[in-house]
């Protein structure tokens, strides 16, 4: 018999813990009993449209629980799902859409404007509007006999659609493999204690599912019989009550969420002992931040590293290495997962030496198996020896720590030196008038280009110019410092967490 498949483990919750909670969302429960029943009743549904196996079918909306009863249904019926990102302009959703080409689009109504039709899916909503069939509905009306359409091990189960920071973007198609191996295959004493799930886990999902942060937040609650609270979106206003709430413990949020919920005015004086870990991505957590967090919640915090391609995380940094004095590897993205391998490659693909940098590359059971209709752009990522190339600009220290330089293409060249914007950020980082903070590239007459850092200062705060250019030169080459500042109240982020400069850089352009 091959390696249990993606829906197999909600089977076995179901018949093993059937009254267990899988999902909670806006009071609504579901034990893993009746969330199998409902993912049946989907993929019923999904066949009774006329879905095959290998055809694609779309979610375009919000969290919600209905979201992975749709997912889950879809990989019963052997379909790919494929999340939609809503924050996209309309010619975006139309691009992700006409080039996934589903055949049933699953949507919140406010969403609606976006779709048609014409297009050849046909449209569920997830709440009443107009003669729509409501999702319930066309689920309950299915059979509740599961039709085991179950796509194999190695094919693909979610396609999740990369960013776009630049040109359009790709249909990252992840199988069960992608999603479980590292799980299924690691023995659970191997694993790192701060990325063991347990049935006593209760995960706050609440970073969007269009995002691999959260279908496979989510998707690692379900895996090991957890409950998962899901929420529409990421309210940090909110965090504090349902953490509290739900007594959850396990949660994962961006630094800059992070802050806001330190800020709140009754997290000092709150008992986050049922908490054990903050995980956190998108960039690095500032010092003063680690200890006002550390302090606040007194919990374990994790900094993962992954991408869509990898079907999110292959490194983390380990609680062990959050010291609140500071320490050169919090500057790390930390060290692979056990099963990951890691190498930092050349333009020729040939690893380099430790401490040089180089674009990251990665070869682990987690990779996707390629970008959908897109041999070429698959080809170019994914060596015939299984190696990803990330994009990623890093090195390797002799421990093994992963080091992020910056995305290659954000690399600013002035004078003929690279530079990092990573660098130059850590480095403000620390100003303690800094609360958040970008570096570009812009173009400069003598230089080529000039390195210009964009500055959210800390409320009530009006740091000089000139200030924090120094502050940089005291810590980084002359070079590497900022030639001019300026400030905003806020930086553009994508849902991950990671900042645009390509935005911002288009700003100045």
């Amino acid at each position: 018999m091959g390696k249990p498949v993606l829906a197999e483990m909600i089977r076995s919750h179901a018949a093993e813990r059937p009254d267990a909670t899988a999902l909670i969302f806006e009071g609504r429960e579901s034990s893993y009993a009746q969330f199998d029943v409902h993912a049946s009743r989907v993929a019923n549904a999904l066949i009774g449209a006329g879905v095959r196996p290998g055809d694609r079918v779309a979610f375009l909306g919000k969290n919600s629980d209905l979201y992975f009863e749709y997912w889950f249904g879809a990989a019963k019926a052997g379909a790919v799902l494929v999340p939609v990102n809503w924050r996209l302009a309309p010619p975006e959703v139309a691009y992700v859409l006409g080039d996934s080409a589903p055949k049933i689009v699953v949507a919140d109504p406010m969403f609606l404007d976006r779709l048609d039709e014409a297009n050849g899916y046909r449209i569920v909503v997830t709440e009443p509007s107009g003669n729509l069939p409501l999702f319930a509905d066309w689920r309950d009306a299915a059979g509740s006999d599961d039709p085991r359409l179950d796509a194999g091990y190695d094919e693909p189960v979610l396609q999740l659609y990369t960013s776009g920071t630049t040109g359009n973007p790709k249909g990252a198609m992840l199988t069960s493999r992608s999603l479980l191996a590292l799980r299924q295959e690691t023995p659970a004493d191997v694993m790192p204690e701060w990325n063991r799930w347990s049935a006593d886990d209760v995960a706050l999902i609440a970073m969007p599912v269009f995002h691999i942060s959260g279908s496979g937040w989510g998707m690692w609650s379900l895996q090991h019989g957890g409950k998962g609270v899901v929420v529409r979106e990421f309210d940090p206003h909110q965090v504090l009550d349902l953490l509290v709430k739900y007594r959850i413990t396990k949660i994962m949020m961006v630094p800059t969420a992070m802050r806001i919920v330190c800020d709140h005015p009754d997290a000092a004086g709150t008992d986050f002992s049922f908490l054990k870990y903050i995980c956190y991505g998108g960039s690095a957590i500032p010092l003063d931040l680690m200890r006002q967090a550390i302090a606040v919640f007194g919990c374990g915090f994790a900094q993962m590293y992954g991408m869509t391609e990898t079907a999110g995380t292959i490194t983390g940094l380990p609680p062990e290495d959050h010291d609140p004095e500071g320490n050169d590897r919090m500057r790390s993205v930390g060290v692979p997962l056990p099963g990951v391998e890691m190498r930092i490659v050349g333009e020729d693909g040939a690893e380099l030496q430790r401490g040089t940098v180089g674009e990251i590359a990665t070869r682990s059971p987690s990779n996707m198996t390629g970008y959908h209709g897109r041999p070429e752009a698959t080809a170019e990522a994914i060596d015939a020896d299984g190696w990803l190339r990330t994009g990623d600009a890093g090195y390797m220290d002799a421990d093994g720590y992963i080091y992020l330089a910056d995305r290659i293409k954000d690399m600013i060249i002035t004078g003929g030196e690279n530079v990092y914007p990573a660098e130059v950020e850590n480095a403000l980082y620390s100003h303690p008038q800094v609360s958040d903070v970008a570096v570009i590239g812009v173009p400069d007459p003598k230089w080529g280009e000039a390195v210009k850092a964009i500055v959210v200062p800390v409320e009530g705060q009006a740091p000089e110019p000139a200030a924090l250019i120094a502050w940089a030169r005291e810590r980084i080459a002359a070079y590497k410092a900022p030639k001019t500042v300026d400030f905003r109240e806020a930086l553009p982020r994508n849902p991950s967490g990671k900042i645009l400069r390509r935005l911002l850089r288009d700003e100045y352009r």
